[in-house]
């Protein structure tokens, strides 16, 4: 999940029409997820789950870069018409929870209706979440769960556990969702960021991996993803006390 607030610590462009045109084109650029979004739908409506999660990670991508370069151009300081934070959360909401939550309902995972209540819990969860304003704490830390349901559903198709495994795996971290516990961003939480960013990145050409292997990359790819998976579940116990008073980076 990318913020798209301003970093009054940034020196933004002048403010020229081409740059104007520039900050609308970083609200297009993440509008651009919604597009993804729904060819991901498309394809897990067609049980395509490889080429479902490429278009997710495509819109990772763009979550990714949007951020940075709409606070570089000034985009919510030139163009107040247009939210970018709330654009932010739509696209967000629908590649992080809504089309995953389609995908884990429909995946097989479970008998009737065991998907269709998974994938309910999922949803509503997920969208109280997108609404809580103390999602993040003052040094960058998510607090709960943070609704990446798209990672979850990737290790879900990946390692296919058992169904009680799966469903243990789905209720408990709804339960997170509310629960005062952190979870590491890779990118603003200063404490640890360069292993986080070397592990995302890591994990990055793993997921391509898996995705040109059709969801069966070998023992070796599934063990390292679940390794780097273990990591950023338990980075948050490394937080330090005297970090919780931190000013966002």
């Amino acid at each position: 999940m990318s913020a798209r607030e301003p970093a009054p610590d940034t020196p933004g462009l002048p403010a020229t029409p081409f740059v104007r045109v520039a900050a609308f084109g970083v609200h297009l650029l993440t509008a651009i997820g919604t597009a993804l979004a729904l060819l991901a739908l498309f394809a897990a409506a067609e049980r395509r789950w490889s080429l479902m999660f490429l278009w997710l990670s495509l819109s990772l991508i763009v979550d990714t870069v949007d951020g940075p370069i709409a606070r570089r151009v000034r985009a919510a300081e030139l163009l107040p018409r247009w939210s970018g934070d709330v654009l932010d959360l739509v696209v967000d909401f629908l590649t992080y929870v809504f089309v995953p939550a389609f995908a884990i309902a429909t995946g097989g995972f479970w008998p009737a209706p065991g998907g269709v209540l998974a994938g309910i819990l999922i949803v509503t969860t997920g969208v109280l979440y997108f609404a809580d304003r103390r999602m993040k704490t003052p040094d960058n830390y998510f607090r709960g769960f943070p609704a990446v349901w798209s990672i979850v559903a990737f290790y879900l198709f990946l390692l296919r556990p058992e169904p009680w495994i799966a469903g243990a795996i789905v209720v408990v971290l709804a339960i997170l969702t509310f629960v005062p516990i952190v979870f590491i961003h890779p990118f603003r939480v200063a404490r640890l960021r360069a292993l986080s960013a070397v592990l995302v990145a890591l994990g990055g050409v793993l997921i391509i991996v898996a995705i040109a292997r059709d969801m069966a990359p070998g023992p070796w790819v599934t063990g390292a993803m679940c390794v780097i998976g273990l990591y950023f579940v338990g980075a948050g116990l490394l937080r330090r006390p005297s970090d919780m008073g931190a000013k966002r980076k």
